[in-house]
Order: structure tokens, then sequence, then C-alpha cells
């Protein structure tokens, strides 16, 4: 990805922060002759300050997993709001419109999940995370459903585990303008209004933290 060093961000608790958040992303390979690619919900696992894992699934229908292989990196962008920075905004002319957004990309290597036991457990621990805040009377869950059943259905999916080798993060977000360049950037994103500009908004009066290369 190309990040002009303005706009780089280095600190791996922001990152796999923004991951954890922004965990529904696209997984792209290669099968060989072409790019392919899946929009997925990963589970994003830290360990030491180094180790990061995403898990995911996906239908065994979907032949991309058969492009995985132990030696191949694959590709996960996680994604977040975005938004049109007028021109008008900065305080002298000759500018040009841009767009300002958050992305971060990370490389590893992957793995098939063929151990039951550990594809139930990723599948339980999504499920229990979104089903908590879903609204639904009473839960789903997993665990509530026979075995055998579970076992059944799990047949048409396959479990892919993640290892990150390289993670590369870039926010957009004015850093290469003024303090009163971006004050007023914000204060005209917050007046536009919208799902998008307010949170480009509140991401812009968040601290962008550099201090721990990944």
């Amino acid at each position: 990805m190309y990040i002009p060093n303005d706009f780089r961000v280095t600190d791996l608790e922001q990152i796999t922060s923004f991951m954890q958040t922004n965990n529904f992303a696209t997984l792209a390979s290669r099968d060989g002759e072409r790019p392919i690619a899946s929009h997925l919900l990963f589970e994003v696992v830290t360990g030491s300050p180094s180790e990061c894992i995403l898990n995911c699934h996906l239908a065994r229908a979907n032949v991309q997993w058969r492009t995985f292989t132990p030696e191949n990196e694959v590709l996960v962008i996680f994604g977040d709001a975005h938004t049109y920075i007028s021109p008008r905004w900065y305080n002298q002319a000759g500018n040009v419109p841009t767009w300002n957004y958050q992305a971060v990309h990370a490389y590893g290597l992957p793995a098939i999940v063929n151990d039951q036991d550990e594809l139930f457990g990723m599948l339980t621990r999504l499920v229990d995370r979104y089903e908590s805040n879903s609204g639904a009377i009473p839960e789903y869950h997993l665990d509530a459903f026979p075995k055998e059943l579970v076992i059944e259905k799990m047949k048409g999916v396959v479990g892919l585990r993640i290892r990150v080798t390289r993670l590369e993060a870039k926010f957009k977000l004015s850093q290469n303008r003024s303090q009163a360049e971006r004050e007023n950037i914000t204060i005209e994103l917050e007046k536009r209004g919208g799902e998008n500009s307010t949170m480009i908004a509140r991401a812009m009066r968040s601290p962008v933290r550099r201090n721990i290369n990944c």
C-alpha cells in the first residue's frame, strides 16, 4: 500500500484495535492465474506484542479456500469510514480535492483449520459476540444445539487461521495540513454530517500513535 510518511501508523495496539473494530474485511489471494477475494468476518487475536492471528471461515462451496497454501501470503484488507475533503476548506488557494480514510493491510500465512473443536470454538466466539448485541430474545448459541447437528452444519464451511507476518496501516486524516486547517476541516465535516463524515471528524480529533514499529 502506498503510504506517505505523514499518514503512516506504526503503533501495534492502535492497528489491532482498528482491525478488531472493523473486522468485516476483504481476504485476497491468487488462484494461480488471477487475484481472487472474499468478504469475511474475522476474529483478531493478539498474543505477544509481535503476534497477531486472524481467524475466519468461508463457505466450502467458495473455491478460494483451495488457493491457500502455507507458503504463500494472503492479504486481508480492513477499512472504515471515508469521506470527501473540499479544497475550499483550506486557508489558501491552489489546493485540490482529496479523500480521507483509514485502512490496514494485513499480510499473513494461511492454514486450514481441520480440528473440529478448534473450528467450533472459532464459530462459537463469533456467534456469542454478535448475538449479545443483536436484540434477539432468546439469544442464539451454538452450544444449545445437539453437537451432532452442529458438526453436520460445520461441514459446509472451511475454517482458516492466518498468522500475520506484516502490517501496513494508513490513516489519511489531513496530517499534512496545518493545525488550523485540520481544525477547520473537522468542523466542516461535523457540519456536513452523515455517518462517514462524522466518523472521520471523530478520527481526526483522536491522536494517531506512531511509536511502535510493526
